[in-house]
């Protein structure tokens, strides 16, 4: 049965009574043979484990029916199933084997000694299920080269043939004094940055509006001295205001400022 294929309900016949669940100890294969009988009607597992149990007396199962809906089921099954065909073979043949036994005389002296052939039954029927079982579970384990397959790679091995330049020792000779000569040659610059002090740059302002009357404010520092000498200049108008030596004058938002002395 495929994985696609769903699992037809369980359904047997028991004397008259619907079964319509497997026992739990019980496994019945998805091809499982059906036997109908007068007083059963379903998989042929299910009779032989009720026989186990002896809830149904061998005495009143027909051998013949049996036998006969056996060699239709091998003619059904043809040659895709046949070990579950040979399972139910061996099955049939135990249930003659312990019926005729069954019919016999039993002699009085056999009575004490003689063991139920009922029991030959359960033991054999344990012992198949219990290897059924171990093969079921050896058929769910991965198996190389059926579910799993190796890949056979041989990675190329590439040879590398490594080459050195023709080069005289004097000719390295010169080249190291050339880097050496190089190496001397270059002058190592280090700027410092002027330190710009808002206390001279106060000075620097009220000696310039003592030769002015009126000073603007972007003629207090120069294009070299960058952001640094607007920020000093800045910091010394204020402090020049606070102190009460100047007078800044705005006319408007973003209009031109300019620096009187108070």
């Amino acid at each position: 049965m495929s994985e696609t294929e769903a699992i037809p309900p369980f359904k047997a016949i028991v004397e008259g009574k619907e079964l319509t669940q497997v026992p739990d100890d019980l496994f019945i294969p998805p091809d499982a043979l059906e036997v109908l009988l007068d007083s059963f009607s379903g998989p042929l597992d299910l009779l032989l484990y009720l026989i186990r149990k002896q809830n149904i007396d061998i005495l009143n199962i027909p051998m013949t029916s049996i036998t006969r809906q056996y060699l239709h089921y091998i003619q059904l099954m043809e040659a895709k199933r046949m070990e579950l065909a040979a399972d139910y073979l061996l099955m049939a043949a135990m249930l003659a084997e312990i019926k005729s036994k069954m019919l016999l005389p039993i002699m009085p002296k056999q009575e004490e000694t003689e063991e139920d052939p009922r029991m030959a039954l359960v033991k054999r029927l344990q012992a198949y299920e219990q290897m059924k079982q171990a093969a079921l579970l050896l058929d769910s384990i991965a198996r190389q080269e059926r579910d799993n397959f190796s890949i056979q790679f041989e990675p190329e091995i590439i040879e590398t043939i490594k080459s050195y330049p023709e080069v005289a020792l004097q000719d390295l000779i010169h080249a190291m004094q050339a880097v050496i000569q190089q190496e001397e040659r270059l002058v190592h610059h280090q700027i410092e940055r002027e330190i710009l002090s808002v206390r001279e740059r106060m000075n620097h302002i009220l000696t310039q509006l003592q030769q002015q009357k009126v000073v603007l404010f972007t003629s207090l520092y120069s294009l070299e001295e960058g952001r640094m000498g607007l920020v000093v200049s800045l910091l010394a108008i204020l402090e020049l205001a606070r102190q009460s030596l100047v007078t800044i004058t705005q006319t408007h938002a973003f209009a031109p400022i300019y620096l009187q002395a108070a």
